[in-house]
């Protein structure tokens, strides 16, 4: 199988924000642009495996700033990282606003997507060929952040299965939250004694 280079499969997609994709506080719903970004992504991805994609996790969905109806949405995405049947898809959001010819950076985010044959089972994508630094740097950071995001999951798993309210319920001390155990016991009760 051919690599691929990330320009082969780069697509840029915008779109008009309009009233209808406002939310209460009348800027557009967060909703919207990831939907946007989940279109763009398949997209991206979808040229690059020659297949269809799916979307499996997305990572780092952050909205620095809130886009306005009226603005200008621009979803920039490229391969960033392929592996066996998954590709990485890194996406940068603008927001350009055509009256005052201003464009901000609204978000960044990280699709992973699979592809898929005719039988709905996965397929093997191209490899993908790095061109610039920018490319090889892109692709580095996410072997990194693969690995992170796996230690971290482990570590959360590992947190979750491990509740000893001994150890854990001083954690509640100075949160925003009351508890009110039913039938509680002194031993409970010894637990939120203030120290």
């Amino acid at each position: 199988m051919e690599a691929l280079p990330v320009k082969f499969s780069q697509t840029t997609l915008t779109e008009l924000m309009i009233p209808s994709y406002a939310n209460f506080g009348g800027k557009i719903h967060g909703g919207i642009l990831l939907s946007l970004m989940d279109k763009v992504a398949y997209a991206c991805a979808s040229k690059h495996a020659g297949a269809y994609c799916v979307t499996v996790s997305v990572d780092e969905v952050e909205f620095l700033q809130p886009v306005e109806v009226g603005d200008l949405v621009h979803l920039k995405a490229s391969v960033n990282y392929v592996g066996n049947t998954s590709l990485v898809v890194g996406i940068q959001v603008t927001a350009e606003d055509v009256k005052q010819h201003t464009i901000k950076h609204t978000n960044s985010s990280y699709f992973t997507m699979v592809a898929k044959g005719d039988d709905d089972k996965p397929v093997k994508v191209p490899p993908l060929l790095l061109e610039d630094m920018v490319q090889i740097r892109r692709f580095i950071e996410t072997i990194k952040r693969k690995q992170v995001k796996k230690e971290a999951r482990e570590e959360l798993m590992s947190a979750k299965s491990q509740f000893l309210p001994a150890d854990d319920f001083p954690l509640l001390r100075g949160q925003r939250c009351e508890t009110r155990l039913s039938g509680s016991s002194s031993e409970f009760d010894q637990l939120f004694a203030d120290d």
